[in-house]
């Protein structure tokens, strides 16, 4: 079963995803689908507000966040970790539950990123939101 829509003018067909008994969602999957995601890309650039950093969680908003980078010029974007890796130093973390997902999850930012980010105007992107929560814990 699938959900037929236009996505930046794109035509795609969403595989419709069972949540719970009551509840089902279009699943919307960037990945592996270049032409979806520069396209994406450039129409939420053309609505995005003037920012100094893009910042993604990991793993789906990546292409997104990467493509909308590379098309805007920016030297660098941020990531939101799902684990935290050897080269992180400073490590904030912060917890998540998505409907998306089976469990809750815990975010990992590198402490020099969080200074980068301090006082910056910071663009957050994610590859769909459904209650919200990944995008709150990239807030905090």
């Amino acid at each position: 079963m699938y959900h037929k829509m236009k996505i930046a003018g794109l035509d795609r067909a969403l595989p419709i995803c069972p949540v719970t008994d009551d509840l089902s969602i279009a699943g919307f999957v960037i990945f592996g689908d270049p032409e979806l995601t520069v396209v994406c890309a450039k129409e939420l650039l053309a609505r995005a507000p003037e920012y100094d950093y893009i910042i993604t969680a990991e793993a789906k908003g990546i292409p997104l966040a990467h493509e909308m980078a590379r098309q805007a010029g920016d030297s660098k974007y941020l990531l939101a970790r799902k684990a935290p890796k050897l080269y992180m130093k400073d490590i904030m973390e912060f917890q998540v539950r998505s409907i998306t997902t089976a469990r809750q999850q815990t975010l990992y930012l590198d402490g020099a990123d969080a200074e980068l980010m301090r006082g910056k105007r910071i663009l957050i992107v994610d590859d769909v939101i459904s209650t919200g929560e990944s995008l709150y814990a990239l807030e905090a």
